[in-house]
């Protein structure tokens, strides 16, 4: 009976630890198929993330890698800060691209969470 209830609560205990995050008008699997924007699937997807980026705030680092992909870039910072840079258009590597850079930048503190969710033009 002891092992029934142990496994019970071990389910439990995973089930509530893991977010699902669902943001309207953003699908992970097109996003983490669109490499460095070429696709301009990114790119459309821009205004939800804008939007709805606090949804993403308080994610640890493998729940936004869960969600966004890994990283294009990690960027280390001082006191044990962290940035993932995700390319939404590069101009460097697509052909077909525009001329203006826009990536997601995500900074998380030095436990592990996403405090800080930005979209940069250049």
């Amino acid at each position: 009976m002891n092992k029934y209830l142990l496994s019970f609560i071990l389910i439990a205990l995973a089930a509530c630890n893991s977010k699902q995050i669902n943001i309207p008008g953003f699908d992970e699997n097109l996003w983490q198929q669109d490499t460095n924007g070429c696709q301009k699937i990114r790119a459309e997807m821009t205004d939800s993330l804008e939007q709805h980026r606090d949804l993403l705030k308080g994610l640890s680092q493998d729940e936004m890698i869960s969600l966004l992909g890994k990283p294009d870039k990690n960027e280390l910072y001082k006191r044990n800060q962290k940035f993932f840079i995700y390319e939404i258009i590069d101009p460097e590597h697509c052909t077909a691209a525009s001329k203006q850079h826009i990536y997601l930048s995500i900074r998380f503190n030095a436990t592990g969470m996403a405090k800080e969710v930005q979209i940069y033009k250049e």
